[in-house]
């Protein structure tokens, strides 16, 4: 497994400890936190539409309307649109790119590819305002999601990176298995005792190939997992290795943005509990 996405990330100090619970961590800003009235999908849509037609920037016209968003998944045109990993973690940009094919003739087809595929803002937006559109539940869970899913596949990537090194240095017996040892090294079970316990709490049946969005559930899950199963300090360190991941990520992408500063004090705020 390796992450899916290349990410900006504004990450400037090491990850510390979560606590020394045994419990799974509270995790906030569920979508069903929402405030009541939420308009209905198409109202949201022509809002939208009608708010970039009468002037507004339609960046931030989609932001406006992400924040209004109430449906946590739908199918399109024989698509899943799945938004929420979990019930937790929202992965704004899915729904963003859904938005957008609504808006084709208002939008410039670059910057709408800019976005989607590359997650480049069209103009300067800083974290505030951002988290402001979305509104305090949905920006939680994307949060959630930056931690849970991106941060957490910087981390299988890491992992996997360090196990393909350590194999190029043996002269016998290497290791062909890498996502598997990847999976025992960082969670400490095989991939199919993984399934199968995924199944168990969830009733989610992964086969041998599964769609990506499922995977996203999937990694997600693992977060909370190795948040319930690791002391403290193996915790800061695996999570530490994963954001390293994404900084040197950064090099190459660095006019991404992830629409928060993933760093030790939010981390601990989030997950310390």
């Amino acid at each position: 497994m390796a992450a899916q996405r290349n990410l900006r990330a504004t990450i400037r100090n090491v990850m510390a400890a979560k606590s020394e619970s045994a419990e799974a961590p509270i995790l906030e800003g569920a979508i069903d936190e929402e405030p009541p009235g939420l308009p209905a999908p198409d109202e949201t849509i022509f809002r939208m539409r009608q708010s970039i037609i009468a002037g507004q920037h339609w960046f931030e016209a989609l932001l406006d309307a992400i924040g209004r968003w109430r449906l946590p998944q739908e199918t399109i045109d024989g698509r899943l649109y799945h938004y929420l990993c979990g019930g937790e973690a929202f992965d704004w940009l899915l729904l963003a790119e859904r938005l957008l094919d609504q808006m084709t003739d208002l939008v410039p087809p670059a910057e709408r590819d800019a976005l989607v595929f590359s997650n480049r803002w069209p103009i300067e937006l800083d974290d505030d305002d951002f988290a402001a559109r979305l509104g305090a539940a949905k920006h939680s869970a994307h949060l959630n999601y930056l931690y849970g899913v991106l941060v957490e596949e910087a981390l299988q990537l890491y992992v996997e990176e360090e196990i393909h090194k350590e194999n190029r240095s043996r002269a016998v017996g290497q290791d062909r298995r890498v996502d598997e040892s990847m999976l025992e090294r960082v969670y400490g079970k095989s991939r199919e005792e993984l399934y199968a316990q995924y199944f168990e709490e969830t009733g989610h049946m992964l086969r041998e190939r599964v769609a990506y969005p499922e995977w996203k559930n999937f990694t997600y899950w693992l977060f909370k997992l190795r948040l319930r199963r690791q002391d403290k300090a193996r915790v800061a360190s695996d999570t530490r290795k994963g954001l390293a991941q994404l900084s040197r990520m950064e090099l190459a992408v660095h006019q991404r943005r992830l629409g928060a500063a993933l760093d030790e004090s939010d981390f601990n705020a989030r997950f310390n509990g």
